[in-house]
């Protein structure tokens, strides 16, 4: 009587199912490696939740994120107070701001604007009183009114007399508002929403309309004005790709429902 070998040919399925596993692997290690290899750009970010969180997975973390990497790219967010961001994005301590108004190239020399903006951020009074009704410049004068230091829009546009009280960041500028020593804070709308949510915040409204909306737009340091057309076709890419409209309403909708700013203009 003949006995079976206990030794056994390996299946040809099995082979093809290694074969593609390593595949696999080699490829996904060779995508990070080529990942990490591409320069690093380090930007102020002067924006919060949620456009930007700590986590990384904001608005602005995702589409701009994108767009460096289409430029062959990486970002690398840092957070300063916004007027010295500026100051240190100008002098080339960072290698850029991700997010401010049109024309600060005027002033801040060595900074070189991305023509693509990124987004449409309405400037917005936050209140608790009922004497603010309607939101105006000018209706702004006879009230304590807050905001952040490096917020130029403001600081152009706010009449000299009014009652101004500055402070470092959105969680103190809110803080004020809910312990009724401001009247009016003026941020941004989504940031301020959601600062406000997050400190549990009742009574605080937006006084309609918006006082001014703005597109704003990410500045490089003139030393990398190279790449600047590669992030400006990517982040037209991604906005015609509907990447944009998608991650915005997706990132906007748990604070409230989206407004058109989410919209491609």
């Amino acid at each position: 009587m003949f006995s079976r070998s206990n030794t056994s040919s390996t299946h040809p399925l099995r082979i093809q199912a290694c074969f593609y596993a390593a595949s696999v692997s080699l490829l996904l290690t060779l995508s990070s490696t080529a990942a990490a290899s591409l320069p690093v750009l380090v930007l102020n970010n002067p924006t919060e939740a949620p456009f930007t969180t700590v986590a990384g997975d904001g608005m602005l973390d995702v589409v701009v994120s994108e767009a460096f990497r289409r430029a062959g790219l990486r970002l690398k967010l840092v957070r300063l107070p916004a007027e010295r961001g500026l100051i240190s994005a100008d002098s080339g301590l960072e290698d850029g701001d991700l997010s401010r108004i049109a024309g600060l190239e005027k002033i801040y020399h060595n900074l070189v604007r991305v023509p693509e903006k990124i987004f449409d951020m309405q400037f917005v009074a936050f209140t608790r009183t009922p004497r603010l009704q309607a939101a105006d410049w000018r209706v702004l004068e006879p009230l304590s009114v807050g905001y952040i230091k490096g917020w130029k829009i403001f600081e152009q546009n706010l009449n000299p007399k009014t009652q101004v009280t500055t402070v470092d960041g959105p969680e103190q500028l809110m803080d004020m508002l809910g312990r009724s020593r401001i009247e009016v804070a003026l941020y941004e709308r989504w940031m301020g929403l959601a600062v406000a949510r997050k400190q549990g915040l009742s009574g605080v409204r937006v006084a309609e309309p918006a006082l001014a909306e703005r597109e704003m737009f990410i500045y490089l340091h003139k030393r990398h004005a190279a790449y600047i057309p590669a992030l400006a076709n990517a982040l037209r890419a991604i906005k015609q790709e509907g990447m944009y409209t998608r991650v915005c309403r997706e990132k906007f909708s748990v604070i409230a429902p989206p407004a058109n700013q989410c919209d491609v203009k």
